[in-house]
């Protein structure tokens, strides 16, 4: 089995806050005792230094895994941020899904603990909210999609006294990260690619519209069909989805009959994320093998839906279409 990011691992894994769950629409609840608006967190505040920090003596280069030299004297006491490489990209907010790689070690070792670039896939979380330590949520919000950052973050602002004995940081442990940014997703991210005509009148018509307003979905008059429709809207040129991954995505859901939303995204303004194991068939089927970046209209049928059970907003044996802008795979 493929060793996953400490990163991503549940319930104290590396960079993330002890207790914080996952839900079907990101919005991962931290554990900061004075809420933001909205129930997030608020990113942290406070002093932040230029150094000392610890030379990358090779991989200096945007997206090559940096090999960082042992740290030298005492480090600070307060976190330390320097860009090696200042990106022109967006620039990241509070609240965003922040797409990186990253290699971490022991300051006073020079120990790596974890990095993305061995995996082979950027890893993918919200910023700014309290879902990871404190250090990277004051570090890397204001940040520029490719820049290359690196921080030194002191155990306050990290782990605290307890450390993080999974991964062999100590509670006095300082921290050495680069950063390489390599997107941010917000409530106006869409599908980016090519527009791929829809010509056939028996089935969904989804809107591709690309400046983060929810796509309109057209309903065709007649029978709903009774096999599964997936169908690109604009195709996106990322990596092919996996069975196994999960997804960032914006969605909107619509019922066959009548073409009422019953669930959407935009509505909430919050990004979703999704294992695809952990989601109705038809939305696993629909999306496996769909290219990211893509914006994809989808037609599921009861039997891989919700079949005879019934909600508040999905009456019983509804066929359910679906527009899903993929954004990242996680």
């Amino acid at each position: 089995m493929r060793r996953r990011s400490l990163l991503l691992a549940v319930p104290a894994g590396l960079l993330t806050l002890a207790g914080c769950g996952d839900d079907k629409s990101g919005s991962d609840k931290g554990s900061k005792a004075s809420p933001a608006p909205d129930g997030q967190s608020p990113a942290p505040t406070g002093k932040v230094v230029n150094g000392p920090l610890p030379e990358v003596t090779s991989g200096t280069k945007f997206g090559e895994k940096p090999k960082i030299a042992k740290g030298s004297g005492k480090p600070s006491a307060d976190l330390a941020v320097k860009a090696l490489i200042s990106g022109d990209g967006t620039t990241v907010a509070k609240g965003d899904y922040l797409q990186v790689n990253y290699l971490g070690q022991i300051w006073d070792s020079a120990k790596v603990f974890d990095n993305s670039y061995d995996r082979g896939k950027p890893a993918v979380f919200q910023i700014g909210t309290g879902q990871v330590i404190p250090g990277w949520d004051q570090a890397l919000v204001g940040k520029k999609v490719d820049s290359r950052v690196e921080m030194a973050i002191p155990p306050k602002l990290g782990y605290g006294d307890q450390g993080n004995p999974q991964a062999g940081i100590k509670g006095t442990d300082t921290m050495v990260f680069v950063v390489d940014i390599v997107n941010t997703f917000g409530p106006t991210s869409s599908a980016q690619g090519k527009k791929v005509p829809q010509n056939d009148a028996d089935v969904p018509k989804v809107s591709d519209n690309t400046d983060g307003k929810a796509p309109t979905i057209t309903v065709p008059k007649g029978d709903a069909p009774k096999k599964l429709i997936s169908e690109y809207v604009i195709e996106g040129d990322g990596p092919k989805v996996k069975a196994s991954d999960g997804v960032l995505v914006q969605y909107k859901g619509v019922l066959w009959d009548g073409g009422k939303e019953f669930d959407s995204s935009y509505a909430g303004k919050q990004l979703a994320q999704f294992s695809l194991q952990q989601v109705v068939p038809g939305w696993a089927q629909g999306l496996t093998g769909k290219k990211v970046g893509s914006r994809v209209m989808i037609v599921i049928p009861p039997e891989l839906a919700y079949k005879d059970k019934k909600s508040d907003t999905i009456p019983a044996n509804s066929t359910l279409v679906f527009s899903v802008d993929i954004l990242a795979v996680l």
